[in-house]
């Protein structure tokens, strides 16, 4: 048996690291790279239902403990992206699709052509911080994201995931909501609001002025986002926000998640990230004298 074997929902995974949203998910041929470096599911980039821009440079900043991006969500928009996921579905591994709207009935409608195009799982972005009128601004709203949850579910046959904000007090009420609703698992965490000012120029540094805070900088914030929703839900949870090592993971886990995402680590670390990642679980299940990663999943809270 695979020491490193996981399960999200009816998701198997050969290990626990999967690709977050947003970072080399825009083509098939990116995701089947990032499988070849080791991971074990990935989630592409987030897709609506029209082609969409996003914003005008800048859109990314590098900071010292990570990366404050304001895309805007660019997309080719869902039919365009079936050429994608066709390529994608070689690497022989769950893909998640992941989806973003303004309504439940255009929730329902991305999440069904996900299906079809044969993706394993759907993730819903309810926790974009920066896109107006989208992600963020429908996910701090428990009744909102029960109506969406509610609706993809009665829409597809796949497992749908909700990922949301920290961005909110409320999180364990939203939480709440996606299993009330039929959810499948929850990821935790998105990005963090935040600004960068340049001292020179006397003005925010982003095109849109406010992005989204991801790295090492929010992993604290991801870790207890995960350990309070892990007492209030019992659908699984995967921990995104920072991971950049084995310690890093297993500390998600022991908060509470089944598996987490890795994002910027991609361009602080390389693709070798997963590998090293997964390596250093094994090995420390060795050293724990440990039969499956599930082992240490929630100890945290014992």
């Amino acid at each position: 048996m695979n020491p490193l074997s996981t399960r999200v929902a009816s998701l198997e995974l050969a290990n626990p690291t999967m690709l977050a949203s947003g970072m080399m998910g825009e083509t098939g041929a990116s995701l089947v790279a990032i499988v070849k470096a080791g991971a074990g599911a990935v989630v592409t980039k987030s897709v609506g239902l029209e082609p969409r821009k996003g914003y005008e440079n800048p859109t990314l900043v590098e900071l010292e403990e990570g990366y404050l991006n304001a895309m805007g969500l660019p997309n080719p928009g869902i039919d365009a992206y079936r050429e994608e996921m066709l390529v994608a579905r070689s690497a022989k591994v769950p893909i998640i699709g992941s989806v973003f709207a303004t309504t439940p009935e255009d929730y329902a409608l991305l999440a069904w052509k996900m299906q079809d195009y044969g993706a394993s799982a759907v993730e819903l972005n309810l926790s974009c911080p920066h896109a107006k009128g989208l992600g963020m601004e429908i996910g701090v709203d428990p009744t909102a994201v029960r109506r969406i949850v509610r609706e993809v579910k009665q829409t597809v046959k796949i497992p749908v995931l909700a990922k949301l904000t920290p961005n909110t007090h409320r999180l364990a009420e939203v939480g709440k909501a996606v299993e009330e609703a039929g959810g499948d698992g929850i990821v935790a965490i998105n990005t963090l609001r935040a600004m960068v000012i340049s001292v020179e120029a006397k003005r925010p540094i982003l095109s849109n002025k406010v992005g989204g805070l991801s790295g090492p900088a929010v992993r604290s914030i991801g870790v207890r986002c995960v350990y309070e929703l892990y007492e209030a839900v019992e659908i699984p949870i995967i921990g995104v926000g920072g991971v950049e090592s084995w310690r890093d993971a297993a500390e998600y886990m022991m908060a509470g998640a089944t598996a987490v995402q890795i994002g910027s680590a991609i361009g602080r670390k390389g693709l070798s990230v997963f590998q090293v990642i997964v390596q250093g679980l094994q090995e420390y299940l060795e050293r724990e004298g440990l039969e499956n990663i599930g082992d240490i999943v929630g100890v945290a809270h014992d």
